[in-house]
């Protein structure tokens, strides 16, 4: 018989790493759950999501073409950095 554990609360880093996952709706029932119990009890994450909500709705109104190509590829290339680092 498997029992079933309770992963441990989330911290604040791994609330922010999960935070993209979390607003596409692509967390694990589980992870959704240990998601939601940790900002509600954070209120520094509780913000830190509606400041990313607020950026998501901001910049989908932003034309394509306002960044140009160079600066969007050194930001491409600075997120795909960040995670290879951190992997």
């Amino acid at each position: 018989m498997r029992l079933w554990r309770r992963k441990p609360e989330l911290t604040c880093q791994e609330m922010v790493e999960l935070v993209t996952e979390y607003l596409e709706g692509a967390l694990s029932p589980r992870d959704h759950a240990r998601f939601e119990r940790h900002i509600a009890g954070c209120e520094h994450c509780t913000a830190y999501l509606e400041q990313m909500r607020i950026t998501i709705r901001v910049l989908g109104r932003l034309p394509h073409e306002t960044m140009p190509a160079p600066a969007r590829e050194a930001l491409l290339n600075a997120f795909r950095e960040w995670k290879e680092e951190r992997a």
